[in-house]
């Protein structure tokens, strides 16, 4: 039988990278993939996912109202669907991901999501919650923080690069909103732990910016 697969990690850890290159796979070897991303993220323009090294692919978009049972079984009618991949899971419903269960359990088809764990608060996102809770295969793809650990918050700064302790769960951004710490480190830009004295900077005040790449789609 299919399984619901969940990638999770903190940004900039290569989570869309991973996606496209699964894709590319199942397509290299003639098979049909879909994939899936917000309507809310337009970074890479309306219907495409691209990787920070520039890697792109045209996406099918949802909402938070879209029944992606319904979508991918009309899709898997009009041809065969080999593997399905959600990127940035975290903005699906609970009930969008339960419907990716029944996309692998009764349409037999593998369902690939990759997404971030916890928001910049530390709060688990109610679409990665449910994943955690039902997905048959859980893993987390590493990144590292400033410091050296391994990184597993996200956290959002502002223009200066201070901080941002209050907001909407939600906001879309990459390394100008946000940096990928260790716990210790979050805690202490946040100013809920003791600070430790450090060599330069907590948070780096310009983050690192990949270089430009050619995309691979227009």
């Amino acid at each position: 039988m299919a399984k619901v697969y969940f990638y999770y990690a903190a940004m900039n850890a290569g989570k869309t990278t991973a996606l496209l290159q699964s894709s590319y796979n199942y397509r290299e070897r003639g098979m049909r993939t879909l994939l899936f991303s917000p309507s809310i993220d337009t970074r890479a323009g309306q219907g495409k996912i691209e990787s920070r090294i520039g890697l792109c692919a045209s996406a099918l978009q949802y909402g938070p109202a879209d029944d992606l049972l319904h979508a991918i079984r009309r899709e898997h009618a009009l041809q065969n669907v080999a593997c399905v991949l959600i990127d940035e899971a975290q903005f699906l419903t609970p009930a969008q991901a339960w419907q990716l269960t029944d996309v692998a359990d009764a349409l037999n088809i593998p369902v690939l999501c990759y997404g971030l764990r916890t928001d910049f608060q530390g709060n688990l996102f109610p679409g990665s919650a449910t994943l955690l809770g039902i997905a048959d295969d859980l893993n987390e793809l590493k990144t590292i923080c400033h410091c050296g650990r391994k990184a597993t918050m996200n956290l959002r700064i502002d223009a200066s690069g201070h901080a941002v302790q209050e907001g909407n769960q939600v906001e879309i951004g990459g390394n100008d909103r946000y940096v990928a710490l260790c716990r210790r480190h979050f805690k202490q830009a946040r100013g809920s732990a003791p600070a430790t004295p450090q060599p330069g900077s907590l948070v780096p005040t310009t983050p690192a910016r990949a270089s430009s790449l050619p995309l691979s789609c227009a």
